[in-house]
């Protein structure tokens, strides 16, 4: 073995750029992080060649004094933290002091600056990991920073670099994510000298809105909740932003989008509990939308737990977990059928049915002799019976302000779907799926009032488990009393289940608990059982709604949109399904061409 003997500090920077500058867009995400915590009110970005020619970011923060240039590009200097106490109580986004010499040891940097008050700006340059004088140059108030020439010097890291245009979207992904941690900065983006993200700062709810819509697509915009839950006495967390819609998810999670006190993380504390606030609104496999802010004590969150400060680690995890839980099915939880009149997802789909040009015929619609039309008939008599009734109650000139949100039943077309008229036009209701939301929520609700039931096992279940596991599942009595377990560590590596769920006695035991271990041990928390037992009542409330096919009577199927206006979540069946949609009276009109 070689001698030990000591690094050049030149070759110590290298090193740590492989921490920090990953690709071009680790470059950007951390120049502008350092224009954030500037106090820029706007930040221009500059990129060349997928960023390997020039990376330029621009801002108008407060600047750096002319003495202080050349000890910006040294290690471990940084303005942001001076003792270990700092150290536990980040508010900065960067805060180490190891970006911009990282940078410059790996590429050329110039480095130009105007303090805030100063008369004139000044300039350092670095080449090979060494910094010049301080010269004068021509600059408004604020920082640039260009960096030439990525790689140039280390070419094993250069040729792992991918294609121009990927390089450009993992940086337009950078600077859309940071643009959403700060909707009051205004950002604009360049690629090889064209505008590609103009982005005006945002200084009230509609700006900030419209900063969602620019980023996240108009889709997402028009089909969200806004979520807002103020710091609570007991925890001190502070939560909001915007949730997609159910009907509105994803085939992967690209919409996903996480600030804790300001940066942007990937959290699989956070992630689990927003996937658990969906559990019963959303397909398998899918994904949700997201924009969420998360505000917490920054002593009780550690942010220097990634290398490229990419996650953080909460004090606790658990309590975190559980507030953001409850505050995300709380808000999802107001989303009734009927509450915004004309659902998104309708409109969304009838300007695609328009936009692809559609030729309707009427031709095409077999009126007679078809296997429904005596239903549709016995219908419209039950109708025409309920039109003359409601004609009775009813002053001649009815207030549209007195239909109810859904409407009032009028048909039922292929024993499947409920037709209703409401203030705005047509809606449309699957019957099932809306009757199973229905049953579900009060199966559901039933349940949770008389919390779990247990029942002991005729035959104890062994289950064999990890050592680790066993001397958790030991140390984790309440947590299974509440789950409604009862398990006793056996020996080095084994447990044995003794009462279970009364919904579950017919579940595989050993897997639930080797589930509910695992959980434990990766985020300090389990929801299986809880979950089991809401697909255990899903399932009772699939298998007892009403079933295609069956006629409804004009006041059963009335009754049926009351409780759907009065369910919450009814807008998705347990599934994830759509339970309804509509079609105003103007879609109806182009439609048919009337005006025209």
């Amino acid at each position: 073995m070689s001698l030990i003997r000591q690094l050049p500090e030149h070759l110590v920077n290298q090193i740590a750029a492989g921490e920090v500058v990953e690709r071009p867009a680790s470059v950007v995400k951390e120049l502008i992080e350092n224009s954030l915590d500037a106090g820029a009110q706007s930040i221009v970005v500059d990129v060349e060649e997928g960023g390997r020619k020039l990376i330029r970011v621009r801002d108008d923060g407060s600047g750096i004094a002319a003495e202080q240039l050349a000890l910006a590009m040294s290690r471990h200097a940084t303005s942001k933290i001076s003792s270990l106490e700092d150290l536990g109580a980040i508010v900065s986004l960067g805060f180490r002091g190891e970006a911009l010499p990282s940078i410059a040891s790996v590429a050329r940097v110039s480095l130009s600056s105007r303090a805030s008050g100063a008369d004139s700006a000044w300039q350092v340059e670095a080449r090979d990991g060494k910094v010049g004088e301080a010269v004068p140059c021509a600059h408004p108030a604020g920082t640039t920073v260009e960096v030439r020439d990525l790689f140039y010097n280390t070419p094993g890291r250069r040729k792992f670099l991918r294609a121009e245009r990927t390089e450009h979207q993992h940086i337009d992904k950078w600077v859309r994510r940071l643009a959403l941690a700060r909707p009051d900065v205004a950002f604009s983006v360049t690629q090889n000298g064209r505008t590609v993200l103009r982005l005006a700062a945002a200084s009230d709810d509609d700006g900030r809105l419209r900063r969602v819509h620019d980023i996240c697509g108009e889709a997402f915009a028009s089909q969200l909740v806004y979520l807002e839950r103020p710091a609570a006495t007991r925890d001190d967390i502070s939560l909001s932003g915007w949730l997609g819609l159910p009907t509105f998810n994803r085939s992967q999670p690209d919409l996903q989008f996480w600030f804790v006190n300001g940066r942007s993380i990937a959290d699989k504390t956070l992630g689990h509990a927003v996937r658990h606030a969906y559990r019963d609104v959303m397909f398998h496999g899918r994904y949700p939308a997201y924009v969420l802010y998360l505000g917490i004590d920054p002593a009780v969150v550690d942010a220097n737990a990634h290398p490229a400060k990419l996650e953080v680690r909460f004090r606790d995890g658990r309590g975190v977990h559980g507030a953001v839980s409850q505050a995300i099915e709380h808000a999802l939880s107001g989303t009734r059928a009927g509450d915004s009149g004309v659902t998104p997802v309708a409109a969304a789909a009838v300007d695609e049915a328009f936009s692809r040009q559609t030729s309707f015929r009427q031709s095409s619609m077999p009126l007679g002799g078809h296997r429904h039309a005596s239903g549709v008939r016995e219908a419209l008599r039950g109708y025409e019976l309920f039109s003359e009734t409601m004609a009775a109650s009813s002053t001649p000139e009815r207030e549209r302000e007195d239909v109810p949100p859904l409407g009032f039943a009028i048909a039922q077309l292929a024993g499947i779907y409920i037709l209703a008229e409401n203030a705005n036009g047509l809606v449309v209701v699957d019957m099932h799926a809306a009757h199973e939301r229905i049953l579900y929520e009060q199966l559901k609700g039933a349940f949770e009032q008389r919390n779990i039931v247990s029942q002991p096992l005729l035959v104890p279940v062994p289950v064999t488990v990890s050592e680790s596991e066993a001397a958790l599942a030991e140390d984790a009595d309440e947590v299974f009393a509440r789950l409604g377990l009862v398990v006793d560590r056996s020996g080095p590596t084994g447990v044995i289940v003794r009462e279970v769920p009364a919904l579950l006695r017919q579940s595989d035991v050993a897997a639930l608990v080797r589930d509910i271990l695992s959980d434990l041990q990766q985020s300090g928390i389990s929801n299986r059982v809880e979950d089991r037992c809401h697909e255990f009542l899903a399932t009772m409330a699939c298998h007892h709604s009403v079933r295609a096919n069956r006629a409804l009577s004009i006041a059963e199927m009335n009754a049926l949109l009351r409780s759907m206006e009065s369910t919450e979540k009814s807008d998705q069946c347990n599934h994830g399904r759509p339970t309804w949609t509509t079609v105003s009276l103007a879609d109806l009109d182009r439609l048919f061409l009337r005006g025209q």
